[in-house]
């Protein structure tokens, strides 16, 4: 195998490539990148057995051939080469190493087999449909903040896509909870996207996800069986298992009958929760509020170091309300609102809270009260 290509390039697909390789592997091609060159083109693929992500670069290829290199090895290899050099990659006559070669500077690699390389692409798809960047972001954005870290719960360890028939027609959906609290997000669905099997995307999958969908004008063709999704962006190809396992009835969880509103303006109650939280202990972080005609008041007491309390202007004209949450959930939530105006519906103060931007449907967040 000999190939000589632009530094950019490599170094782009290798940034996109490497991110997918554990640092600690028990097996040793798993730590690997496997480099593939045939017909003007360099096709680079790394996976931790569930994720796999694979590129092709157009580069001068003297001499087709595979095989695989330390991911994280050759990806500082590659960052550390001065800008705009040309890189030559050619393995040895022995098969023993790869030698990379920029101006002055010389590598050696030791190399594996690329027979030993896994392959996880293999099956069916059954669906697919195309979304542009910005759609897809959407939902994983509105949603990933919510995504469950608990282990033994695994089936909440992602976010659950589906399609839905709704009053405005069909809707593509993510949701994403842990159990204290749930994101909903949704779009128009896609021509491809009706019937598909609702399914569980892992948390580092949708990392990926966003990080490969970052410039939001590009278009994403996506495939979906009931075990895999592919994302192909670009020269870039995203293929991950899915979580198998039974997502519960999110429906159940959000409120109907919250008939209590307030609204307050997003930046204002942002920075006051901001700022009263700093008091609070990072076990914990409970934020009380008091709510009542035309005002708001946030508390929080720390018997550690003392307390903190802000007043905000709220539109609100039902019975007065003391509810508390958790002040870094309600941070996040906030976060993700994208108007000016944020809408709380409440029922009681031991009851979930329905949290939206005023007048908007498409996402929605429900919040679990905590006793202050």
């Amino acid at each position: 195998m000999k190939v000589t290509l632009e530094r950019t390039d490599l170094l782009k697909s290798l940034t996109h490539v490497h991110r997918v390789v554990e640092r600690r592997n028990t097996i040793p091609i798993l730590s690997n990148v496997l480099l593939r060159c045939e017909a003007g083109e360099l096709a680079l693929k790394a996976t931790d057995l569930d994720l796999e992500i694979s590129e092709r670069i157009a580069a001068h290829v003297e001499q087709p051939g595979a095989t695989t290199v330390p991911a994280h090895m050759i990806y500082d290899i590659v960052r550390k080469l001065p800008e705009g050099s040309q890189v030559a990659l050619e393995t040895s006559g022995d098969n023993a190493t790869l030698e990379i070669r920029a101006g002055r500077s010389r590598f050696a690699l030791q190399m594996l087999p690329e027979s030993d390389f896994p392959d996880i692409t293999a099956g069916d798809f059954t669906h697919s449909f195309t979304l542009t960047a910005r759609d897809m972001r959407t939902v994983l954005d509105a949603t990933q903040f919510a995504i469950s870290t608990e282990e033994t719960r695994y089936y909440l360890n992602g976010i659950y896509m589906h399609a839905v028939a709704t009053e405005a027609g069909e809707r593509f959906r993510g949701v994403a909870t842990d159990g204290h609290r749930l994101a909903r997000a949704e779009i128009p669905a896609p021509s491809g996207a009706s019937g598909m099997p609702g399914i569980i995307v892992p948390r580092k999958t949708v990392g990926e996800m966003q990080k490969l969908l970052e410039n939001p004008d590009a278009e994403a063709f996506i495939e979906i069986s009931e075990t895999k999704i592919r994302i192909t962006t670009g020269n870039v190809i995203l293929t991950s298992k899915l979580i198998d396992g039974t997502f519960p009835d999110y429906g159940r969880v959000i409120p109907q009958n919250n008939d209590k509103e307030m609204l307050v303006d997003r930046d204002e109650f942002k920075s006051a929760v901001d700022r009263v939280s700093t008091i609070s202990s990072e076990r914990g972080r409970a934020v009380k509020l008091a709510i009542s005609e035309g005002r708001m008041v946030l508390t929080v007491v720390n018997p550690d170091s003392g307390s903190a309390t802000e007043e905000l202007a709220v539109d609100y004209e039902s019975d007065p309300l003391e509810i508390g949450f958790n002040s870094r959930y309600l941070l996040e939530i906030a976060g993700q609102l994208r108007g000016d105006t944020a809408s709380f519906r409440f029922a009681d103060a031991g009851a979930p809270t329905l949290i939206q931007d005023k007048g908007v449907e498409d996402a929605l967040y429900v919040l679990m009260p905590m006793r202050v």
